[in-house]
């Protein structure tokens, strides 16, 4: 766009512009328009779309994609699919393809795939290979140049050889030891996800259900006691920040995986020299490289392989196939890792997530060796969430100790489930297990039940905290959990004179009497800067209509010195719909054409008033 343009474009907006309020007039309030009490139609149920990849933008170019996976595009790409939908590899249509009938798995895991199959062909082509296998897992042997203990320690020589022979050994040994960390409350160091940092296991000091029994999803609060953080990082728990949650796979999960792989009982927590030779698993963000640890195969599948949260690719697949005893189960996997089974693969990566445990009861003969399936599963990531309280005011005293908590909300997140009809999400289940065993131990009588979250500082600078500005108007809009940072912002606000009446909050929720968040815990005055806006009960509107209806405002707020507009919650329906709402704000309010409204809401998120945290 080009200098004169941008001209234009800040004339007429400039235009409309309503003036800065002066002390004798009153700032523009949320208003309640008499279409507020009118019946509004509900708009017609969305028809459920396909599972669709994340658009928000995460990476500008190709270095940017290797440094935040690991991976170049190219082989990000192949991984995706396996090498085959996104390069166009499909064969060409052969009328003389000869077709043989097979006799499919018969077993309720294997139903619930859905694979569209009755025939194979006898001959199958572009069959992707077989993975290279990167992470060994090796028994820890005593090396060679370690004497026994019979033996004597170190051999005769000076003091100084003595000396620096004895720590050599010590050394090697420890090394060649299990690290003394209780790994059921946090990971083994090396997962190391906040560099040079460990994982800090942060007690649960008290936690609770937010919604109530009839809501569509269950959300947790929790305060976390954060007195004890090491220190030594350069950056503290802010307003709006977000801390990072090493969650682990459920333990019956990482059980059931063992029994189905045959792996031995007493093995499974034994020491295991583990030795890959390039890439950064085990660790999360570590350098791409080889390495030694030694661990347990237990730990490994709890707390660095991810088992549920990725779409099979093919070369899970192809490692089933050539480790089944099965005939009729190669021929279905190998068929899958085929060009001519390409549509049926495709069709099977984009429905619902099939899970590593569905996966080995669908083929039940398939007995891959365990650090060969390590090697072809998604790393296990963080999760990220929002502190939903102002972290520089929440103390309390405990055993004559001052305890500083930080507080989050975490909403239960539920997919399809071939067993018991759903399942929860790595993050969000991990969490919900842990409030309900606090919650049962206190109804039990336990007066300090240790429970713990493993954490540590993750985006303290995220756009949320780092355009906080202490004075300036501030609209804060949002949805379900997406409300829950803006609860530390209001009660900073709220206790700062000079920024009176210059906080308002736009909650969407479905039906206010089961899944409002926080209601009545947003500090003084909470009704006179915070409108729920329901769209499920009453009349019903969402969220987005409410913008539109607080077009004044909005556009007050946005003009003004230091005024922020921040968006927060889920992308899809919420987040698109309240950016459209915004730009149609534009332009009734600044005599705007579409385009210059979006255009205008461009340079104000380039200037930090307009920030949108969707996911």
């Amino acid at each position: 766009m080009t200098a004169q343009t941008d001209l234009l474009l800040a004339q007429r907006a400039a235009a409309s512009i309503p003036e800065e309020p002066q002390p004798e007039s009153a700032t523009p309030s949320l208003t309640y328009s008499s279409s507020d009490e009118q019946e509004i139609e509900e708009p017609t149920k969305p028809i459920p779309r396909r599972r669709r990849a994340s658009t928000r933008l995460i990476a500008k170019s190709p270095e940017d994609v290797q440094r935040i996976t690991g991976e170049t595009t190219t082989q990000l790409i192949r991984r995706c699919c396996g090498g085959g939908c996104c390069l166009g590899g499909a064969p060409k249509k052969d009328n003389n393809v000869e077709y043989e009938v097979i006799e499919l798995p018969d077993n309720d895991a294997y139903r619930s795939l859905n694979l569209k199959i009755d025939k194979i062909p006898t001959t199958l082509s572009g069959v992707c290979d077989v993975p290279e296998q990167t992470a060994f897992l090796q028994p820890v042997r005593r090396p060679s140049n370690i004497p026994s203990p019979s033996e004597p320690a170190v051999p005769f020589g000076t003091e100084s050889d003595t000396t620096s022979s004895v720590a050599g050994i010590e050394k090697t040994l420890q090394d060649l030891t299990l690290e003394r960390l209780d790994t059921q409350i946090q990971p083994p160091k090396f997962v190391q996800p906040h560099p040079p940092h460990h994982v800090f296991p942060a007690r649960i000091h008290n936690t609770r259900e937010l919604t109530k029994p009839g809501a569509e999803k269950r959300t947790f609060h929790f305060d976390l006691d954060v007195t004890n953080y090491p220190e030594g990082e350069d950056v503290d728990f802010k307003v709006g920040g977000a801390i990072g949650v090493s969650a682990p796979n459920e333990a019956s999960i990482v059980q059931e995986i063992l029994d189905l792989l045959l792996v031995p009982r007493f093995l499974r927590d034994k020491p295991v020299l583990l030795r890959t030779t390039k890439g950064r698993w085990p660790t999360v963000w570590g350098a791409d490289q080889a390495r030694e640890i030694v661990t347990t195969r237990r730990d490994l599948l709890t707390w660095c392989s991810d088992v549920q949260s990725y779409p099979p690719t093919k070369q899970i697949l192809r490692v089933l196939a050539e480790h089944t005893t099965d005939a009729t189960e190669r021929k279905i996997l190998r068929y899958l890792c085929s060009a001519e089974g390409q549509g049926v693969f495709c069709d099977f990566r984009t429905g619902p997530h099939i899970s590593l445990v569905q996966l080995l009861h669908a083929f039940p003969n398939a007995k891959p060796p365990l650090d060969l399936l390590l090697s072809v599963l998604q790393p296990l990531m963080p999760r990220f969430y929002s502190l939903s309280n102002d972290p520089h005011e929440s103390f309390l005293t405990r055993d004559g100790k001052q305890h500083r908590l930080i507080e989050i909300a975490v909403t239960v997140h539920e997919a399809e489930d071939w067993r018991n009809g759903s399942r929860t999400g790595i993050g969000s289940g991990f969490f919900q297990r842990q409030a309900l065993k606090f919650i049962e131990a206190q109804e039990k009588g336990e007066k300090d039940p240790e429970f713990y979250i493993p954490m540590f500082k993750g985006l303290m600078a995220n756009p949320l905290a780092k355009q906080f500005v202490s004075d300036g108007p501030m609209l804060l809009i949002g949805a379900g959990v997406g409300i829950a940072p803006f609860r530390g912002f209001v009660q900073r606000r709220l206790k700062t004179a000079n920024c009176a009446n210059k906080v308002w909050v736009l909650q969407g929720v479905r039906d206010s009497l089961v899944d409002e968040l926080y209601s009545g815990e947003w500090g003084v005055h909470e009704d006179e800067v915070k409108k729920v806006v329901q769209s499920r009960r009453g009349p019903g509107r969402y969220v987005q209509e409410e913008v539109k209806a607080q077009a004044d405002l909005v556009w007050y707020i946005i003009n003004a010195v230091d005024g922020r507009v921040f968006v927060c919650g889920s992308s899809r329906g919420m987040g698109e719909g309240v950016e459209k709402a915004l730009v149609e704000v534009a332009m009734e309010k600044g005599n705007l054409e579409h385009d210059e409204a979006q255009q205008f809401w461009n340079l104000k998120k380039e200037t930090g008033q307009y920030i949108a945290e969707t996911w």
